[in-house]
């Protein structure tokens, strides 16, 4: 079964690779959607997959690339929409 999460990461996420960080992980873990900075500072991140491919890509958003600090990661989990075919950086 497949499903979709809305996560919003907050912290010093801009300016660190994060983005593409997101896109090589989410490519890894075979995560389809997108990522985008907000205005706020933060980074809204839109996924869907297995719950086990989820799982493990919000634990990396929790963590990031070498340069962020994350320090909150809200997460909404969904029922998948099938919407995206791919990953993608969004600006």
């Amino acid at each position: 079964m497949a499903y979709f999460i809305k996560a919003l990461v907050s912290g010093r996420v801009q300016g660190v690779c994060f983005r593409d960080a997101t896109k090589k992980k989410a490519i890894e873990l075979g995560v389809n959607g997108w990522v985008k900075n907000t205005p706020q500072g933060s980074v809204n991140v839109v996924a869907e997959g297995t719950e086990e491919q989820l799982s493990l890509f919000i634990d990396w958003l929790y963590i990031g690339p070498n340069y962020a600090k994350v320090e909150d990661v809200e997460v909404e989990w969904l029922k998948s929409k099938g919407l995206h075919e791919f990953f993608s950086v969004r600006y």
